[in-house]
Order: C-alpha cells, then sequence, then structure tokens
C-alpha cells in the first residue's frame, strides 16, 4: 500500500504543534495515524484498548484524555473503558489505575 493509500487525513500533529514541531508534526500524523494505526493485522479497536494499556501503565494521564475519545470512536464502551481500567490497577500499580479512572470520570460527566 501506498502512503498516498494510507493517508487518512489525521492532523492531530498538525493542529497541536502547527510549524512548531514539523518533524513531531510528521511521525504523528504521517508514521503514527497513517501507518501504524491503519495495519490491519489489529483492529483499530485492539489498538484503542492496547494504547490505553500502555499509557495507564505509564502513568500518561494528559495522552489518555485524546485517547479514551478516540477508543469510544473505535467501539470501545464506557463500561469496557472501566473494567479495563480496573484490570490493569493491578498490573499497573493502584495509583496509575486511579488517575486514569478519573480521568475518564471526568470526560463522562462533562458530557452528562
Amino acid at each position: 500500500m501506498s502512503s498516498e493509500e494510507q493517508n487518512t487525513g489525521w492532523s492531530g500533529g498538525k493542529n497541536a504543534f502547527g510549524d512548531f514541531a514539523p518533524g513531531m508534526v510528521h511521525y504523528t500524523d504521517k508514521v503514527l495515524f497513517d501507518e501504524v494505526w491503519e495495519r490491519e493485522e489489529l483492529s483499530k479497536r485492539d489498538r484503542s484498548l492496547i494504547t490505553v494499556g500502555a499509557l495507564t501503565a505509564l502513568g500518561k494521564m494528559d495522552q489518555l484524555k485524546f485517547h479514551f475519545g478516540f477508543a469510544r470512536q473505535n467501539g470501545v464502551t464506557d463500561e469496557e473503558l472501566k473494567e479495563a481500567l480496573l484490570h490493569l490497577a493491578f498490573y499497573s500499580g493502584w495509583p496509575n489505575g486511579m488517575g486514569a479512572m478519573s480521568v475518564l470520570k471526568s470526560i463522562i460527566e462533562e458530557e452528562s
């Protein structure tokens, strides 16, 4: 598949950094989201769950806010996210699980 066929039109890196960090924009938009996320070997839903798990384990709460929304777009339900975070708390540390659950709770409450 050529890079033109893989182009999803993702512009999150460009939106975040504009001309400030062209390398970060390129690797975010063209490599990560146009190439890695579009690989057929895993569904986007599975990739979202893996990403949420990794970000939770690493304590990257800022990035989780975006990835919870992306996971929901990719078909992961709020109940599945809650259960994944409960499970992750035992493997990634209770503070990381609690922090991630707080981020998810705030997202859900903002929508209510």
